[in-house]
């Protein structure tokens, strides 16, 4: 079946929270993250599988598609994301459900179909320029699909987040970088970093088990360096320092400040697997826009089908939904990048949302 999304009230996500589904999905996220304790970045599996390698091929010809679009460069830049995005996303749309058929041969063209609709919303959003927690959650959707229609075992969770989850956050970062892509909510996500969640909860159990590194490490910016490549946390806080070149961490990014004071990687890991339950997988402004299908079927109980609120996909015509924190149809807010690109090309420092 075509993916649909179904939660429309505040009681179908207690429903939603409720479920299986639910359930099975945070399992298999938690189950990748566990996959990688104790382990650096180029510590992979060898040989790589053939399914985990074909994801990889697919993703490199994703990322082909945006050297296709150099943003045109023009006195007034903008502060906002670059028109030219949704000439990427336009190919990508277009090409997603063949791309899957031509790496993945066992599936079927329905199950294609289905796959593509997640591998493209991965991305962000084409008519906002966006980009936020909901869009790297369809990516783990789209590799639990993978999953379910048994292109990628269990025994691949390695490499599953060491090869291609971490291939997948650096086409990101050069699509925030390059497009510079809006976070989707006027507080970024949650208040750890403006577009991404996962990389936080698979670096904190990476470093679980690190003797010597502490959660409050993040502060020493020589640390961070050298062990950015190392480990996603550390990849993550080098990026944000790289963006957000102005302020502390302390003032810009307040909940990651917070998590460097407790007192062991293993208690933050245990706390991203909570938090992102609650403030991801539990919150209506996010969750409006999931997509069910038949691997991830809908909740009996949920609003019917065709009664989606909103017009999120045609532009995002505000839905009658109240704007809460990080809502993704909320105030427009221009990204640190931008902020940080204007400044390169000459223009007055812009504030950090």
């Amino acid at each position: 079946m075509i993916p649909e999304k179904r939660l429309l009230t505040q009681g179908d996500i207690e429903i939603w929270t409720r479920s299986s589904v639910r359930k099975s999905l945070l399992g298999f996220i938690v189950e990748l993250a566990e996959s990688i304790k104790g382990l650096e970045n180029d510590n992979l599996h060898e040989p790589i599988e053939q399914p985990v390698e074909h994801c990889s091929r697919l993703l490199d010809e994703i990322s082909a598609m945006i050297e296709k679009y150099p943003v045109e460069e023009d006195a007034a830049t903008s502060r906002f994301g670059k028109i030219e995005f949704r000439y990427f996303y336009s190919e990508l749309k277009s090409k997603s459900q063949e791309l899957i058929l031509q790496r993945f041969e066992t599936l079927s063209t329905a199950q294609a179909e289905e796959l593509a609709v997640y591998l493209t919303e991965s991305w962000g959003d084409c008519n906002r320029i966006d980009y936020g927690s909901g869009h790297e959650l369809n990516f783990m959707c789209f590799l639990y699909g993978l999953r379910e229609y048994g292109v990628l075992e269990k025994s691949y969770d390695r490499n599953i987040v060491l090869k291609v989850f971490a291939q997948y956050l650096d086409i990101m970062r050069l699509l925030e970088t390059k497009y510079w892509l809006e976070p989707a909510g006027s507080h970024g996500v949650w208040g750890l970093d403006d577009y991404h969640f996962i990389p936080f909860l698979f670096g904190a159990f990476q470093l679980s088990t690190h003797k010597h590194l502490k959660p409050k490490s993040i502060h020493n910016e020589e640390v961070v360096e050298m062990f950015a490549k190392k480990y996603l946390y550390f990849g993550c806080i080098d990026f944000i320092n790289k963006v957000k070149t102005t302020a502390s961490l302390r003032w810009h990014s307040p909940m990651l400040d917070d998590i460097s004071g407790v007192k062991s990687w293993a208690k933050v890991a245990e706390g991203m697997v909570k938090m992102y339950e609650v403030e991801v997988l539990g919150k209506l402004p996010i969750m409006q826009h999931f997509f069910f299908g038949s691997f991830l079927q809908c909740p009996e109980g949920v609003s019917p089908s065709g009664t989606e609120v909103g017009a999120h996909d045609q532009g995002c015509k505000h839905s009658p939904l109240q704007n809460t924190w990080g809502d993704c149809c909320g105030i427009r807010v221009p990204s640190a990048v931008a902020a940080t690109g204007s400044q390169k090309s000459g223009a007055k420092r812009l504030p950090f949302d």
